[in-house]
């Protein structure tokens, strides 16, 4: 019969054995991430720390991450300690890293350096793009048609947002007779003129609203539904914010995304330059519909979307 030493000594060794993992074989070693705010705004942070888990979950990797990563310097010192800790894949969580990447790669050839939405010039660097046209549209149709007032909007954080440009043709191309206000906060987390732009909005009759900004979208959707009117959802599937209030979301699966190049990275596949997704990628969709839209007008749209995965066509 084992002592109490002795159990003791097993139940460590056990749970030792249980914690050894044998790394994925591939080129992928250790994983960074870097963000500009944090990775608890239920949004765009979070979607990339959600990608991270992801990433150590199937390829049993270290994965590290650093918030307020806002400048060149702070960037610059973080991939240096990324680098003594074995990490040979980073992603830069947003629009900015693409100019940082540019200049730091090239101290760092054993490493691969991730961004969004830039230009990424050297042999390891990648920008990824959601090509958000379209999500955008689709957005713009359930909008269209679930508005009593005919009268949607859109709030977004800048005018260079392709889906912007997307919802108001959806709208139009859902109802000929929709009106489409378009408001820019002009920052992804000014969370205060957000709220000032779209009381405005809702006073001048628009009852459908897209909030377009992943670092204000939150706090909107709250105001919106204190009025008892309705949102397309953005980033993320936003639906349980409100089932009444929430018609739908435009996603965009960063996580999936990461998984994706991360396993390009692995296998040696993944190409320098810039990369972009779509419907047909399977990393953008449209999320949970409320009670609200009718299974008739759910099923149409869902037809829609596999005609555009399909042909790369959106409806006229």
């Amino acid at each position: 019969m084992l002592n109490r030493f002795g159990i003791i000594l097993l139940c460590l060794f056990l749970l030792g054995a249980c914690g050894v993992t044998k790394k994925t074989s591939g080129k992928l070693q250790n994983v960074g991430l870097l963000v500009p705010e944090t990775v608890n705004d239920q949004v765009w942070g979070t979607k990339g720390f959600k990608g991270m888990l992801k990433i150590q979950s199937k390829f049993n990797v270290e994965v590290y991450y650093k918030e307020g990563m806002n400048s060149e310097s702070v960037v610059e010192r973080a991939v240096k300690e990324f680098e003594q800790k074995g990490v040979n894949l980073i992603f830069g969580h947003g629009s900015e890293y693409a100019e940082y990447f540019n200049k730091i790669s090239k101290d760092y050839p054993k490493i691969h350096f991730v961004s969004f939405n830039g230009d990424a010039k050297n042999p390891n660097t990648t920008s990824l793009t959601f090509k958000a046209h379209a999500m955008g549209f689709f957005g713009g149709m359930v909008a269209a048609h679930m508005s009593k007032e005919q009268k949607v909007g859109v709030l977004a954080a800048y005018e260079w947002q392709p889906e912007i440009e997307g919802f108001y043709q959806g709208a139009l191309a859902e109802n000929k007779n929709a009106q489409v206000s378009i408001e820019y906060v002009g920052n992804w987390d000014d969370e205060k003129k957000a709220i000032q732009l779209v009381d405005r909005m809702m006073e001048k009759g628009v009852d459908v609203i897209y909030p377009a900004g992943d670092g204000f979208n939150v706090p909107v959707i709250e105001r919106v539904k204190e009025r008892g009117l309705y949102v397309i959802g953005y980033v993320s599937d936003q639906s349980d914010l409100g089932q009444s209030t929430v018609l739908t979301s435009t996603i965009q699966q960063v996580d999936k995304l990461y998984e994706k190049v991360a396993e390009q990275y692995n296998n040696g596949k993944l190409k320098a330059g810039n990369l972009s997704f779509d419907f047909e990628d399977n990393v953008i969709t449209l999320g949970k519909y409320s009670p609200l839209v009718s299974k008739e007008f759910i099923k149409k749209i869902n037809k829609q979307i596999q005609t555009y995965k399909q042909t790369g066509k959106l409806p006229q």
